[in-house]
């Protein structure tokens, strides 16, 4: 990524009232760049699922943290949302469609959308380490002109 222009961190507790806080703030700092309407919906979907997973799954109920950092730059967007909580036994099984590990309960979807709706999806995780999503976007008007 370019040099960055703009840089957010932000930090909260594990709950599930933080979500729509996280998908809310993420996109409005996005909206500094020349992101469409519809890209801006895509950007609030991967942060409020990686957010989700983070208190879902990393934290399984229990007490924790999230970090959420964004970077703007002449190029475009790029968010990591971290955890410290249970980190993921096999990245690749976890990035299959219909992949989970309660499947009474959820989808397998959340890191499906996030590889369809960002430009770049790195997945880094520890077992009882925790779980860093980086993911990035860049505005259409960017990808023409490359």
């Amino acid at each position: 990524m370019d040099a960055v222009r703009n840089m957010v961190l932000m930090r909260f507790p594990s709950r599930a009232a933080n979500i729509g806080f996280a998908r809310t703030a993420v996109a409005l700092f996005a909206s500094q760049l020349d992101f469409t309407l519809d890209e801006l919906d895509e950007i609030k979907i991967a942060a409020s699922e990686a957010v989700s997973n983070a208190v879902i799954h990393g934290y399984k109920g229990t007490d924790g943290e999230i970090t959420v950092i964004c970077r703007l730059s002449d190029e475009g967007l790029e968010i990591t949302i971290q955890d410290e909580g249970q980190g993921i036994a096999d990245v690749e099984k976890a990035l299959e469609p219909a992949f989970t590990t309660e499947p009474e309960e959820r989808m397998g979807l959340g890191l499906v959308f996030i590889k369809e709706y960002m430009d770049n999806l790195v997945v880094d995780s520890v077992v009882g380490e925790g779980t860093s999503l980086t993911m990035t976007k860049l505005p259409v008007q960017a990808q023409v002109r490359s």
